[in-house]
């Protein structure tokens, strides 16, 4: 059995979460100070998503940097 890329993951974690928070991707790009594009692509497993970005991300949810990773 093949495993998931850890990319499609995260990316599906990051969009529960925005989506539990009623968010689109335009808001959680300006909530966190990233464009909307690379939201997409870091949900769609497309990015490798950088350390700084992952930080980023998880306090514009209010969440830890570890609950966005397997």
């Amino acid at each position: 059995m093949r495993k998931k890329d850890i990319r499609i993951i995260v990316g599906e974690k990051i969009r529960s979460l925005r989506e539990g928070l009623g968010w689109s991707q335009e808001e959680l790009g300006f909530e966190s100070g990233l464009h909307r594009n690379y939201i997409g692509g870091v949900e769609r497993g497309e990015r490798n998503i950088a350390i700084v970005n992952l930080d980023k991300l998880a306090k514009a949810m209010g969440v830890s940097p570890r609950d966005l990773l397997p």
